[in-house]
C-alpha cells in the first residue's frame, strides 16, 4: 500500500520533469537579395480606383478601401455607407424589403404579375 502511495505521488513529479520532445520550428528567414527584388505589391482601390474594374471584383465602385456593388451590397445600397435596415435587401441600388415588395418579391428582380401581389416574399401567396 505504502509503495502504491508513493508511487501516485512521484508521477506528476516525473511527468512535469520530463523533457518536452515538441520540435520547435524556427521562422523561415528570407534572403535580402530576393526580398529587394520581389517586394510584395498591394493594391488597394482608394489609390488604384481601377482594381475594382479587374474580373472577379466585388463590384466597380470603392467604399472604405473595398470593392462593391451599389446595385447590390447590403451595406453600402446606393452610395457609400448606406446600409439597408433588418429584413430589407438591395436592389438595383435601393432598399426594399422582399416580403412586400412588388418588383422585388422574395428576390431582385421578381416580379409578380398584375394579378397578384407579393405577400410573405412570393407572388399569389394564397
Amino acid at each position: 500500500m505504502k509503495t502504491l502511495f508513493l508511487l501516485a505521488m512521484l508521477m506528476p513529479l516525473i511527468i512535469s520533469l520530463s523533457p518536452i520532445s515538441a520540435k520547435s520550428e524556427e521562422p523561415k528567414k528570407r534572403n535580402r537579395f530576393l526580398s529587394q527584388i520581389y517586394e510584395r505589391v498591394v493594391l488597394t482601390c482608394d489609390k488604384n480606383p481601377e482594381v475594382c474594374n479587374i474580373k472577379g471584383s466585388a463590384g466597380s465602385d470603392c467604399c472604405k478601401n473595398k470593392c462593391v456593388n451599389l446595385s447590390t451590397d447590403g451595406s453600402n445600397c446606393g452610395k457609400c455607407g448606406k446600409k439597408c435596415s433588418y429584413g430589407k435587401i438591395c436592389c438595383q441600388g435601393k432598399c426594399v424589403n422582399p416580403q412586400t415588395n412588388e418588383k422585388h418579391c422574395g428576390k431582385c428582380g421578381n416580379k409578380c404579375n398584375a394579378e397578384s401581389s407579393c405577400i410573405y416574399g412570393m407572388c399569389s401567396y394564397a
